[in-house]
């Protein structure tokens, strides 16, 4: 358990296992009573239909979370073919329903190919994406009608495991794909699901996600939040740390220097978040290259 002498509770990182229904800020508030304290927050959110992974800080680890929120993730989910929705998944009103049985496995293959890679993508309209500061979603459910503008993400492996022929509960004859994804932040796995259906013509949503991983923290860490009330098993912030971001080991002139508020040089490591560790293991802060000075963007020793 890492050191609670700056919160006045526990800090660490929790990898939950989120179950069905539950919005993301549901589970920080479920974690608030079993931890006993009111720092808590999540690095990404997950919809109330998706299970998974779901990474909290607690304590003075919130402060790891925006930038753990800008990792990879990887997803386990089933797309149905032949109906769309309003939200692009099974808890919106059908908009159309197109018979998609007999499916061609090349034009499926193709479809699947033109998702995948560097690519244009249009969030679903029920999004928390901000348009002139109000949430996507928060106009469409006022009436509005909205168009979102096409953002870049990367899909690095997009995979169909199975494929399976049944009717939907209106008749209709629907194809379902179990796929796999692993794709940057701000991806939207409703939205590839959307942009199949129509690739193909027959129209698509999503009917389950499951997230499996989120930077290095996976479905081997989760707990469930029954689990979590048993025993809060937490990830110290070093070791969460040391495990997220490129390291930067700096001995004990260095570590004070950088205590004192001093840009150091900074070494050739890889772009993004650095942690840098003092001697003893000390997980001093989390800075980036400005110039080739580190800058500080959370200090924790």
């Amino acid at each position: 358990m890492g050191s609670a002498k700056d919160s006045g509770g526990p800090d660490g990182l929790i990898v939950v296992d989120k179950p069905a229904g539950f919005t993301s800020h549901d589970v920080v508030a479920k974690m608030r009573g079993i931890a006993r304290t009111r720092r808590v927050g999540h690095a990404g959110t997950l919809d109330p239909m998706a299970t998974g992974v779901l990474v909290l800080g607690l304590g003075r680890a919130t402060r790891l979370l925006g930038h753990l929120a800008l990792t990879e993730k990887e997803y386990v989910a089933t797309v149905r073919l032949g109906q769309a929705t309003v939200t692009d998944d099974a808890e919106g009103e059908i908009t159309s329903s197109t018979p998609a049985a007999g499916l061609d496995r090349v034009a499926v293959d193709a479809a699947v190919a033109r998702q995948t890679g560097a690519i244009q993508q249009v969030p679903s309209k029920v999004s928390a994406v901000k348009i002139d500061g109000k949430r996507a979603y928060a106009r469409v459910r006022a009436g509005e009608e909205i168009e979102l503008a096409a953002r870049p993400v990367t899909v690095s492996s997009f995979v169909v495991h199975d494929v399976s022929e049944s009717e939907a509960e209106d008749g209709t004859a629907v194809t379902d794909l179990l796929i796999s994804v692993t794709c940057s932040s701000g991806t939207y796995v409703r939205a590839i699901a959307r942009d199949l259906g129509e690739e193909l013509g027959v129209g698509g949503h999503l009917t389950a996600l499951r997230r499996t991983r989120v930077g290095p923290y996976g479905m081997r860490e989760a707990r469930t939040l029954d689990q979590l009330q048993e025993s809060l098993d937490m990830l110290p912030i070093a070791e969460a740390a040391a495990r997220a971001f490129p390291r930067w080991d700096v001995p004990e002139k260095q570590a004070r220097l950088l205590g004192n508020g001093v840009q150091l040089a900074m070494p050739e490591l890889p772009a993004g978040p650095i942690a840098v560790f003092g001697p003893g293991e000390r997980f001093l802060a989390l800075v980036e290259d400005r110039k080739g000075k580190a800058k500080s963007l959370a200090v924790f020793g």
